[in-house]
């Protein structure tokens, strides 16, 4: 098994339907652009009332890349 070395980038993903649905969206939208992402770890989570429920969540996260050899 090869070692590897991996490197980190914050995320924050947005949703009007869930938590898991923001973290998916960020996730996908770095894959396009970033290859061998292979972890994530959420760091943060808020969302927004309007009108006494929530709108939107917004998760902040850090995901994990594995740079090329």
């Amino acid at each position: 098994m090869n070692n590897h070395i991996y490197k980190m980038l914050e995320l924050t993903g947005s949703s009007t339907t869930s938590s898991d649905d923001a973290i998916v969206q960020a996730i996908a939208r770095a894959s396009a652009s970033v290859r061998h992402i292979e972890w994530f770890e959420v760091v943060d989570m808020r969302g927004f009332v309007k009108d006494g429920a929530v709108a939107y969540w917004q998760v902040t996260l850090k995901a994990g890349f594995r740079l090329e050899d």
